[in-house]
């Protein structure tokens, strides 16, 4: 039924465009929507040891371990040593197999800039601030659902 909540359905709209254009992303490359979240946690933090994948990404790590694999097998990423701690295995994006996902971003990018330019730096400002309070709101909301049963 219905709630009749039009702000909120504007805000769930923005939420279900977003999944859907990454399912499409995934799509486009062959992989799964976790694959395509790894490889935009690794473009944003750089190369990463498998655990921090886990973490960022809310996944067991045998989980984690598994994407890796995929993401490896498909030339997107590879393992190496860790210069600090040659015990470590870092996981960092190879630039050539991330060439379709570069490709299938800049999309997206080319898209977000006509959206920019119809805001001045005050309000761009205002909502990355939204945005990073949301994501935050997200995080809490989805620990506590895995927290707490049903």
């Amino acid at each position: 039924m219905p709630d009749n909540n039009p702000a909120a359905d504007l805000y769930r709209e923005f939420v279900i465009s977003f999944m859907l254009h990454n399912q499409a992303v995934a799509d486009r490359l062959g992989l799964q929507t976790v694959d395509v979240a790894a490889l935009i946690l690794m473009e944003m933090r750089g190369p990463l040891p498998v655990g921090a994948i886990s973490a960022g990404l809310d996944l067991p790590s045998a989980s984690a371990t598994r994407l890796v694999d995929r993401l490896e097998r498909g030339g997107y990423v590879r393992r190496t040593r860790s210069p600090h701690d040659r015990r470590a295995v870092i996981v960092e994006p190879v630039e050539e197999g991330m060439a379709g996902y570069y490709a299938a971003a800049a999309t997206s990018q080319r898209h977000l800039e006509k959206v920019a330019e119809r805001f001045g730096s005050e309000q761009a400002a205002l909502m990355l601030e939204m945005f990073t309070h949301v994501a935050a709101a997200y995080r809490d909301a989805t620990q506590e659902l895995r927290e707490k049963p049903a």
